[in-house]
């Protein structure tokens, strides 16, 4: 993610997108790499799994060990305060995108 530029504006993207994935299905932390990677972001184990353990911690994900042959995979899921959190999202970004796009006029502009 250092990589990255406005890597502090574009923290609270991720996290929407993390919400998004763990509401939709169960995910593991390399997974989630990927994904974010496919979407442009560059995110290092480093990064994101301090990322998922504080979304933990405030209750928005949770997790279990599942055995995978002689390893363990963490799989990470969106709480019921982690999809209510999800939804609100869904609705706040929608209308910034509208703002975005210029659909609908600001008090400042």
């Amino acid at each position: 993610m250092a990589k990255m530029k406005h890597q502090e504006l574009l923290k609270g993207l991720i996290r929407l997108h993390i919400l998004h994935h763990a509401s939709q299905e169960e995910f593991y932390g390399q997974w989630m790499i990927h994904e974010l990677a496919r979407h442009g972001y560059t995110l290092s184990p480093g990064t994101l799994y301090p990322m998922l353990h504080a979304l933990e911690r405030s209750g928005y994900l949770k997790s279990k060990r599942k055995r995978l042959g002689r390893t363990f995979r963490r799989l990470y899921r969106a709480t019921a305060l982690g999809r209510e959190a999800n939804r609100v999202a869904k609705i706040q970004v929608r209308e910034l995108i509208g703002e975005l796009h210029g659909s609908r006029r600001s008090a400042g502009a």
